[in-house]
């Protein structure tokens, strides 16, 4: 009796954090279109368009990323479940956005040169989002997943 009280005390507790996660989610995503907007606001006014849009860009892959993850909580909230799938497109939005941003960073730190640039960090993220993408591709396609319980 008492065993089944606080488990139902919990499972109403996970669900109102889940709530706040959703709502806290929300606002993030308020805020990152804000930043989006005052970056792309500054890089207009100060003349530098291309290399200010490329930093805007990086905020846009942040709200990318909060709203697979909103997607995910309101899947939870309805479902009861989380799926793999949503922190592998998470963990490939966020490499994707580090593959723009790097060069953007590197052309735009003082000195601007080449040298900064590493080729093999670079490649290394390449390899990375081909990993990533195959991932995504078997844990997100039911035809595979079928194929590989049989």
């Amino acid at each position: 009796m008492f065993e089944q009280k606080l488990i139902n005390s919990m499972k109403n507790f996970n669900q109102l954090i889940h709530v706040l996660l959703a709502l806290a989610l929300g606002v993030a995503c308020v805020m990152v279109i804000w930043d989006f907007g005052l970056k792309a606001a500054e890089a207009w006014q100060a003349g530098n368009a291309t290399s200010g849009f490329f930093h805007a860009l990086g905020s846009l892959f942040i709200l990318w990323t909060l709203s697979t993850l909103i997607s995910a909580e309101m899947s939870y909230l309805q479902t009861g479940r989380i799926y793999v799938r949503v922190f592998v497109e998470v963990a490939m939005i966020s490499v994707i956005r580090e593959m723009i941003v790097q060069p953007v960073q590197v052309i735009s730190s003082p000195g601007g040169s080449e040298a900064n640039f590493n080729p093999l960090h670079y490649g290394l993220l390449l390899a990375a989002l081909l990993v990533i993408g195959l991932v995504y591709r078997l844990v997100s396609d039911p035809q595979i997943a079928r194929d590989s319980e049989d």
